[in-house]
């Protein structure tokens, strides 16, 4: 990899990181879901809406980004003061559980070698930002709902949903002055993680990426581009297994289980990734 040259006003490499299914194995909108109806119970009630819309979101009749606002429809009525208590017991006590080990072993060396870390996320920004805070990240940057006293049934995104070229434009007054990724540039020292092939644009302006579980659509991409793979191990078999465990989530009913059994991490052939 040809090393881009730092530039003076910011003399730290990066190491930019996706959230979901990258530093942990699951969806945290389902997650963060999970935890609330555990501890409120009858804000189940949400699925009787939210369910019958899951098929039209399929088919592309509603976007992603409606879809998310009515999922937040299960917060519907919560104070900002009790939604802000729910999000930081969140970050403090499930999300530590549930980090692949591998992926935060990668996220604890480059702060090590003081690099900027940046947690970039799709999410919305409810509880990234408690999230970031216990993981040690510089910075994060998320899709933004409106802050209201009181959560509405549709809650409103301010600005773009964060996600493909948008996460770029998010982090820009992170970047270096005069960053412009349409002209090629790559960010020095750079790292970039993700599961989703929709973070081609993120993983593309770093020196080097690696690629947790991707597809083969996201796998086929990333061989083009150099970019490795890291298979750490997953708390279900699978695609499906996965999509099971959101489902048991968006009911409250998924028991979290510790990721405490930790490896050397899987990847695939090429330079060594010490420093």
């Amino acid at each position: 990899v040809t090393e881009t040259p730092a530039d003076p006003s910011s003399p730290k490499g990066y190491a930019l990181f996706d959230l979901d299914h990258t530093l942990l194995p699951f969806d945290t909108q389902a997650l963060f879901c999970n935890f609330v109806i555990r501890r409120e119970p009858w804000r189940i009630i949400y699925l009787l809406w939210f369910l019958p819309c899951v098929p039209l979101a399929a088919v592309r009749l509603v976007s992603l980004r409606w879809l998310k606002r009515l999922y937040c429809s299960y917060l519907w009525g919560m104070s900002q003061e009790r939604l802000k208590l729910h999000a930081k017991e969140f970050a403090e006590t499930v999300v530590p559980q549930v980090l692949y080990p591998e992926v935060l072993a990668e996220l604890q060396r480059h702060q090590k070698a003081g690099r900027i870390t940046i947690l970039n996320s799709a999410s919305p920004g409810i509880y990234v930002a408690d999230i970031a805070r216990v993981l040690g990240f510089d910075h994060w940057v998320a899709t933004r709902l409106v802050e209201y006293e009181k959560m509405p049934f549709f809650p409103q995104i301010d600005g773009p949903n964060n996600k493909h070229g948008a996460k770029i434009d998010a982090m820009r007054h992170q970047l270096p002055a005069g960053f412009d990724e349409k002209a090629g540039y790559r960010l020095p020292d750079s790292w970039g993680y993700s599961d989703s092939s929709a973070d081609v644009p993120l993983l593309s302006i770093c020196e080097r990426a690696m690629m947790i579980h991707p597809s083969s659509k996201f796998a086929a991409i990333g061989a083009e581009h150099g970019w490795r793979t890291l298979l750490p191990r997953q708390p279900y078999r699978g695609k499906w297994g996965g999509r099971f465990s959101s489902g048991l989530q968006a009911f409250g009913l998924y028991r979290i289980r510790q990721l405490v059994e930790s490896r050397p991490p899987e990847v695939d052939s090429g330079d060594d990734v010490s420093e």
